[in-house]
């Protein structure tokens, strides 16, 4: 029952409940007066009766009247309270006290809305405490990653200053070797920058039409050549009679697919790679499936896969290892073309990855 509903029932009854309970009062009064004790209606017994008739009165009233507003009160000021009590566990940083009712008034629908409040309290707070887990993570990571490079350069220099590469063909080993660490560098540098301008909003999309079909047609020609060295293959499977045109950044959307296809090919555990895109043309849109044959994502980790610094692989050995941004540039760039992104996979059989492009006539 609402609180305006029993506050209008408790005002009814304070007229109510002390009438009944005064005309009550005062059969039993006048049945011992003037029945039981055989008293005379006129005179004295009547001053007698009157006198404790008001007495009655004033005792329904006071009796009647502080009950109901005690128990009134009580239905208000305890739910109150405990919310109250709620807000301040919660300020303080306990998120487990639930105040949960099942009462169908105001005041229990206020606590539920408290509760949800609090559930996403909690949600966000796990978040955050995953985010800055994986943040430090990350730093440390990318120090591995710069650290490293970085003294493998630092020997290989001091090994040219010290005359060990004394041959022209050790030479050339070393400047390779240096040049490709550097360039290695260099990568994880650009990866870092275009994640911060996309953070920040402050990242240019140039926008133009490009023909899907197309688009992957080329990008499945270089990747198969390139997989072919180690004995993998890349399928591309789209309708030729359909329409494919998007209005996208053709570079955005390259590194899109760049950083879809180098995350897949770290967790192919099979001898042979496989790479398979599917395009489909839809009334509005373009889908575009993008799956592996690796070893697939376990289903607790998949809703997070797209997070920022969230890796899968704790371990982060040099075969799998990355700055945990990869899909999460990707996600980011693919919302600002307007689309979606989502993920399917199964452990052992391989992860599709779909998102989605509008359509321009």
């Amino acid at each position: 029952m609402s609180i305006r509903k029993r506050l209008i029932l408790s005002n009814i009854a304070m007229i109510l409940v002390p009438a009944a309970l005064l005309l009550l009062a005062e059969m039993v009064l006048g049945y011992v007066l003037f029945v039981a004790l055989n008293g005379n209606p006129q005179g004295d017994d009547l001053r007698v009766f009157v006198q404790f008739r008001f007495i009655a009165i004033a005792l329904i009233l006071i009796l009647t009247n502080g009950l109901l507003t005690y128990f009134m009160s009580k239905s208000i000021i305890n739910p109150i309270s405990q919310l109250s009590t709620a807000a301040k566990k919660i300020s303080e940083g306990n998120l487990e006290y639930s105040v949960q009712s099942d009462k169908k008034d105001e005041l229990g629908e206020l606590a539920n809305t408290f509760e949800t409040m609090r559930l996403k309290l909690k949600e966000a707070d796990s978040k955050q405490k995953r985010y800055e887990q994986n943040r430090q993570e990350l730093i440390a990571s990318i120090s591995h990653d710069l650290k490293t490079p970085l003294t493998s350069i630092k020997g290989y220099l001091k090994g040219i200053q010290d005359g060990v590469a004394n041959t022209p063909e050790k030479l050339d080993r070393y400047m390779d070797t240096i040049y490709r660490t550097a360039n290695d560098m260099d990568g994880l540098i650009d990866e870092l920058f275009l994640y911060s301008k996309l953070d920040l909003n402050r990242e240019t999309f140039h926008f133009e039409k490009i023909d899907v079909y197309t688009f992957f047609a080329d990008f499945i020609d270089e990747l198969a050549f390139n997989l072919e060295k180690e004995h993998g293959k890349a399928v591309f499977s789209a309708n030729p009679e359909d329409t494919y045109i998007v209005e996208a950044d053709r570079e955005k959307l390259r590194r899109v697919v760049i950083n879809i296809v180098q995350n897949s090919l770290k967790y192919i555990d099979k001898k042979q790679k496989e790479i398979q895109v599917n395009v489909t043309s839809e009334a509005d849109r373009i889908v575009v499936e993008m799956k592996d044959n690796g070893s697939g994502i376990k289903e607790e980790d998949l809703p997070y896969i797209f997070e920022s610094f969230y890796r899968t692989d704790v371990s982060r050995n040099s075969a799998t290892g990355g700055s945990g941004l990869g899909l999460s540039i990707v996600k980011k760039i693919i919302h600002e073309h307007g689309g979606k992104i989502w993920a399917e996979s199964q452990p052992g059989q391989g992860t599709s990855i779909y998102f989605t492009l509008k359509k321009v006539m």
